[in-house]
């Protein structure tokens, strides 16, 4: 059996007798490849002001902030310093504060 090389290109089939897979972009109708057609419509669109364009300063601050004390309740509670420590509730508020902070990150511009 070959080796599958420059010299011994993939087994086609006479079914296929063009590309395998539709290229990049294009879309699949009926079985034969199209191309979208183009999504411009010529309208102007306004730029984005600049207040809303960048994020107030108190959301990096926030951002920090979950990550804080979610990384400072998860060390604290596996070195049992907190009461009625190790406690999984301790580690459950750390992680939904590590969320937090993740969630409110995407929001940042």
């Amino acid at each position: 059996m070959a080796r599958r090389t420059k010299e011994a290109p993939a087994r086609r089939t006479k079914d296929a007798p063009g590309r395998a897979t539709p290229k990049a972009g294009a879309a699949r109708t009926s079985g034969r490849v199209t191309t979208p057609p183009s999504r411009t419509t010529g309208r102007y669109t306004a730029p984005i002001p600049d207040e809303y364009r960048s994020s107030p300063w108190w959301v990096p601050a926030l951002i920090l902030f979950f990550f804080g004390i979610g990384v400072l309740g998860i060390v604290l509670d596996y070195l049992g310093l907190l009461p009625a420590s190790p406690n999984n509730w301790y580690l459950l508020g750390g992680l939904v504060a590590i969320v937090l902070g993740f969630g409110s990150a995407t929001r940042y511009h």
